[in-house]
């Protein structure tokens, strides 16, 4: 969940370690830290409690001189946010500093092993026992005192070391946790993601599981944890621009990123439909045998979050258009369960990090079992996208705020556009997918039209914004909306108390808590379960309780019991859902602006959830 950074070369290390931070922060955000070795052998480090900017007003304080250096944001997992529990954590006599992201699960252990040694703690975390081990192994060499220690370290973790006594270079190993090295020119960088590295360099290399690095200005080199070998790393391209990076004038990440949404389509569809053929093409599934795609008899989503809600979608889409049995699965489940599973079953990871922990631990049994692995991505070069035999990328650009939103939306396009790719090597009619992928087509001008609605849904949401618990309702295609509605309400406007329910479920025990104080929001456009959804609305407004209604285009009598209308136009069923989100979206953005939340980095969140 932190992020971690590092620099080794010409230039003053500390101007790229705060800008890498000021990109990492959505990865945490209670504390932060630098340390900055110098030519002369002279180790200095600076930690603050809070956001990235009460860093940066202690750099303007105290001079960090040093052309090598680590730096870390800090989501807490072990020990209260303070300052003795920020990153870097550094050995007895500070001469070994580290950065950390992960969990080491046998801290307590080693810990207690380690004070009858002598060392001396100063923080609660699990990350200080490995600069302790590091010491205590460490005669000379930094790279083989930290091969030493992980030997002994049992957990997930992304790491950079730097010693005073072994300088000019940054060792790094990673396990569980997402790490990559990017090469300059006469400087190097490492970073949690290749987005805290745009604009500084165009090549990246990502590390795997069991590997260490280490880093010099001019050079680097990367074995293997468990044998000492060498290992040869391919270069891969930076898939993102520092321009994607910027706020373009909005106040939030959030909000230039759901104004995004037409060109994430765009950029999800590009080249991939072939509407006078009703076919979808997808480069990532063409490495496969065809066969082997056409004899897949069962699929499992695994997905965990916001990508959860999206597969449920992708659920009602596959199974009623390409026929097959499709079923979603919370990742941080699956993997505790003893799923049946055969070479039949096509097992699709869902991440738009495709970093997730429990995903990833999901995908690993899966692939013991014998299935199709397949994966869904945002991220170019991680790890889902590497351990998965195909899969397809998002192509959504990198997404700053935590709570998603642009890759939501692409992702149930996707979704969209594998139902066709199955259904057409499987039953649909030629009629079918044209018709399917022209309206998929429409999509993103059918979202310009949605987001005309921005200035009404801002003042919904001021009017709102005095009650505390909502109520979502949806059906069939919608009823995930509805949860991920909820889901956005309480991370961006985490004041507020929210549910996404089925509609048919409402009489089932949510309905006790409807009255004048506990507003509604229908999600209820003219589909095959209107009629239903209506009825629900009636039981509501029986209660006294306010309606807010998404409805669809034109429909006039929704006026007669909503007390607000949010309008989107008309479409296929199947793909109401990607529309129907997008004033959700805005809504949650809307609601906590007024209640005076940081949308962009809600409290006690992260945006890539790296650890168990």
């Amino acid at each position: 969940m932190c992020g971690i950074a590092g620099y080794i070369g010409k230039n003053q290390a500390s101007n790229f370690l705060l800008d890498a931070l000021k990109r990492l922060e959505y990865r945490g955000y209670d504390s932060a830290g630098m340390a900055v070795l110098n030519g002369e052998n002279n180790l200095n480090y600076l930690k603050s409690l809070g956001r990235i900017n009460e860093l940066e007003e202690k750099m303007k304080k105290i001079e960090l001189n040093g052309c090598l250096g680590i730096a870390h944001t800090r989501w807490a997992t072990h020990g209260h946010p303070s300052e003795a529990n920020a990153h870097p954590h550094s050995d007895c006599d500070e001469n070994i500093f580290v950065v950390h992201n992960g969990i080491i699960e046998n801290y307590k252990i080693l810990k207690e092993d380690l004070i009858k040694k002598g060392h001396l703690f100063k923080s609660d975390t699990d990350t200080e026992v490995i600069a302790h081990l590091i010491e205590e192994h460490f005669k000379g060499n930094l790279e083989e005192a930290l091969l030493s220690a992980l030997k002994l370290v049992e957990g997930a973790y992304a790491l950079a070391v730097i010693s005073k006594d072994d300088p000019e270079k940054i060792v790094v190993a990673k396990k569980s946790s997402p790490l990559v090295i990017c090469i300059g020119k006469d400087e190097n960088f490492i970073a949690s993601d290749s987005s805290a590295i745009a604009g500084y360099a165009d090549k990246v290399i990502y590390l795997d599981d069991g590997e260490l690095g280490i880093i010099t200005k001019d050079d680097y080199r990367i074995i293997s944890i468990a044998n000492n070998n060498k290992i040869q790393k391919e270069h891969c391209n930076i898939d993102s621009d520092v321009a994607d990076l910027q706020k373009n004038g909005h106040k939030y990440f959030m909000l230039k990123e759901i104004f995004e949404s037409p060109e994430v389509i765009k950029n999800s569809t590009r080249g991939r439909i072939i509407p006078e053929k009703g076919l979808v093409k997808l480069g990532g599934l063409e490495v496969l045998d065809q066969e082997k795609l056409r004899n897949i008899k069962r699929i499992i989503l695994i997905a965990c979050g916001t990508a959860s809600f999206a597969a449920m979608v992708g659920e009602y889409m596959i199974e009623e258009y390409a026929g097959i049995p499709v079923e979603v699965e919370l990742g941080s489940e699956f993997r505790y369960r003893k799923p049946i599973i055969d070479s039949q079953t096509a097992i699709i990871a869902v991440s738009q990090s495709g970093e997730t922990a429990d995903t990833l631990a999901s995908l690993e049994e899966a692939r013991r079992k014998g299935a199709l692995t397949l994966g869904i991505v945002n991220v170019v070069g991680s790890t889902i996208s590497r351990e998965t035999e195909a899969g397809v990328y998002n192509h959504a650009g990198p997404e700053i705020a935590v709570a998603s939103t642009k890759a939501f939306i692409s992702q149930m396009t996707v979704f969209a556009l594998l139902s066709v790719y199955f259904g057409r090597i499987k039953e649909m009619s030629l009629t079918m997918g044209k018709r399917i992928t022209e309206e998929i087509e429409k999509m993103p001008c059918l979202i310009e039209e949605v987001l005309k609605n921005d200035e009404q849904i801002k003042n919904i949401a001021r009017e709102y914004s005095k009650y505390r618990n909502f109520l979502f309702m949806g059906r069939k295609y919608n009823y995930p909306i509805a949860e991920e509605g909820a889901l956005k309400l309480k991370e961006v406007a985490y004041h507020i108390h929210a549910e996404g329910y089925a509609g048919g479920e409402m009489k089932h025990g949510p309905i006790a808590m409807i009255d004048e104080n506990f507003p509604c929001l229908f999600i209820i456009p003219s589909d095959s379960v209107y009629e239903k959804m209506w009825s629900n609305m009636e039981e509501v407004k029986a209660r006294n309780g306010k309606i807010i209604a998404i409805a669809t285009e034109g429909n006039k009598e929704i006026k007669n019991i909503a007390d607000d209308v949010i309008y989107i136009p008309k479409t296929l069923e199947m793909l109401t859902p990607i529309l129907s989100a997008i004033p959700l979206h805005l809504f949650s953005v809307y609601m906590g602006m007024e209640l005076g939340c940081d949308v962009d980095k809600p409290r006690n969140l992260a945006k890539s959830v790296t650890v168990e």
